[in-house]
């Protein structure tokens, strides 16, 4: 479970940076709250905010430490620069990144420094009463690096000679030290649409992606099927099917593509390609694959322009499948971005970001900081009024 992500000189975010996913006490409860030893959290967060003011480098964070701790080790090479920007007037400042998660009833935090594309310092720390502990830690010096650890298990030798643009988690992880996989797969459990240069724009291939990965879980077909139809009321069916493609040099290889089947009332029916649906049907179908494996399995699903393609009315039903315990069973956690303004009337202000740009320096708020600002308010009256900040300004 997420806790806390901190940022610092972050892309636009220069100043220290928090979202917070713990309630306190105060909030009314709600179905979008996860309990864990007395304390609340929420289970899902929405991030506001006008055009280019920082809503998706909020989440790139995310992003960015899935790919950092899981794969930056086996797919880099030694000159490759660590896919990420600190704040273009401060390129020579050192940039922060914290993760607070719960995994296994334990407390964790990573915490991992960079500065001129190189790590400067990283650490893995368990909590154990009310301090935090390093499991394993490195720092840079004129040497090299250092690396301190009590009972992680990673050879020092090995542990102080991994490259400046790698984790030593991902590569304690290729060395099969063992204490490293279940950050690994903590970190694998992150789903987003978001890639270092931003949102994944949409493509065709991203429908044969999505396909392909529909394929390797069958479990998750059937409730891609009944969503499909649910959002599309001109669909009565879909269907993966693996075909035959050839590359550009000829060579025979497979592709999953998919299909829509139409009936009319009538009863007669035929069938298209995604590639002949609207836009809209495509989209739900590459996002949907995210969010119906973040449910499936846990763990946390970091979507940028949530409502991107889809009618307002079908955001809602996204939300409840995150909100009610038959279709959330193992309390996986949403995070995203949208444009959609009646979002604040399905979110309590707890579970609220607002990002605003101010001198080309992005700033977030939680709606909860707004003094003045009542459990009870319309949330969405006041944001479209201006009162709540985070609005275009024209």
């Amino acid at each position: 479970m997420l806790k806390k992500i901190t940022i610092s000189n972050f892309y636009s975010f220069a100043e220290t940076t928090v979202i917070d996913f713990a309630l306190g006490k105060k909030p009314t409860p709600s179905g979008y709250d996860l309990h864990l030893n007395g304390e609340r959290f929420n289970k899902a967060v929405a991030i506001i905010g006008a055009n280019g003011s920082g809503k998706t480098q909020l989440l790139k964070p995310l992003a960015f430490l899935s790919w950092f701790i899981t794969d930056s080790f086996l797919g880099t090479a030694p000159d490759d620069d660590i896919p990420y920007a600190s704040h273009r007037l401060l390129e020579d400042k050192p940039t922060l990144l914290v993760l607070e998660f719960r995994l296994n009833d334990k407390d964790y935090r990573y915490q991992l420094e960079l500065n001129q594309g190189e790590v400067q310092f990283e650490a893995i720390f368990e909590k154990t009463s009310n301090q935090f502990s390093y499991l394993i830690k490195r720092e840079k010096n004129a040497d090299g690096y250092s690396v301190k650890q009590k009972g992680f298990g990673f050879a020092k030798p090995q542990a102080e000679k991994i490259r400046s643009n790698a984790s030593i988690i991902s590569a304690a992880h290729n060395f099969d030290v063992i204490e490293a996989k279940e950050f690994v797969d903590y970190f694998q459990h992150i789903e987003t649409n978001v890639a270092s240069s931003g949102r994944r724009h949409f493509q065709h291939g991203a429908l044969i992606r999505a396909a392909e990965r529909f394929a390797k879980t069958p479990e998750l077909i059937e409730p891609m099927i009944e969503a499909m139809c649910l959002f599309d009321l001109g669909l009565s069916r879909v269907e993966i099917k693996q075909l035959v493609s050839r590359d550009e040099t000829g060579k025979e290889g497979t592709i999953h593509v998919p299909f829509g089947l139409h009936q009319t009332s009538s009863g007669e029916s035929f069938e298209l390609p995604f590639f002949e649906e609207s836009s809209g049907t495509q989209s739900a179908f590459v996002l949907l694959e995210p969010i119906l494996k973040t449910l499936q399995q846990g763990g946390v699903a970091v979507i940028d322009e949530l409502d991107n393609d889809l009618h307002p009315h079908l955001v809602p039903i996204l939300l409840d499948w995150f909100r009610l315990e038959h279709t959330n069973p193992k309390q996986a956690q949403l995070i995203f971005t949208c444009h959609t303004p009646e979002v604040l009337n399905l979110l309590q202000k707890h579970q609220i970001y607002l990002v605003e740009k101010v001198g080309q320096f992005s700033e977030a708020w939680r709606a909860d900081e707004i003094i003045g600002l009542r459990a009870d308010d319309n949330l969405y009256a006041k944001y479209m009024a201006g009162a709540l900040g985070a609005v275009p300004d024209l």
